[in-house]
């Protein structure tokens, strides 16, 4: 078996152990109906990711000047999608999620500052989008 010496420490406990393992998937199902036990929670997730309001939000501040700021839109989606793909291989490959590779591979001082940068991040989200009604 191929060991990562990269890591400093071995693979723990996956991020949500509550969920972790959750959906059940019969071993003998064909593999079409593997992959539609798959679909509902992805769509879900995709959908969570591509938040409408955000689309809208960006829409209208681009229909003010002209839609001249659509390419923004497209690119800040294009790289998303890279950086999701590249989340999802960094979870195949070594069974860590994001969160959990930089805290094994940078130093504490290090994970700190890119924890709160995370967290400024997600205000920043929160604070862009108008409030629901």
């Amino acid at each position: 078996m191929n060991t990562l010496s990269t890591w400093r420490l071995p693979v723990g406990a996956p991020s949500l152990p509550e969920v972790h393992s959750s959906m059940h998937v019969p071993p003998q199902a064909a593999v079409w109906r593997k992959m539609l036990a798959f679909a509902g929670p992805g769509f879900l997730v995709s959908v969570g990711y591509m938040d409408p309001g955000n689309w809208a939000t960006d829409l209208a501040a681009g229909s003010r000047y002209n839609y001249s700021l659509l390419f923004v839109i497209m690119l800040s989606n294009l790289m998303a999608i890279l950086l999701q793909s590249l989340c999802v291989k960094l979870g195949v490959v070594t069974g860590r999620d994001l969160a959990q590779a930089c805290r094994d591979h940078y130093s504490k001082p290090v994970s700190f500052v890119l924890w709160v940068l995370c967290e400024i991040a997600i205000a920043a989200c929160d604070l862009a989008e108008p409030p629901s009604r």
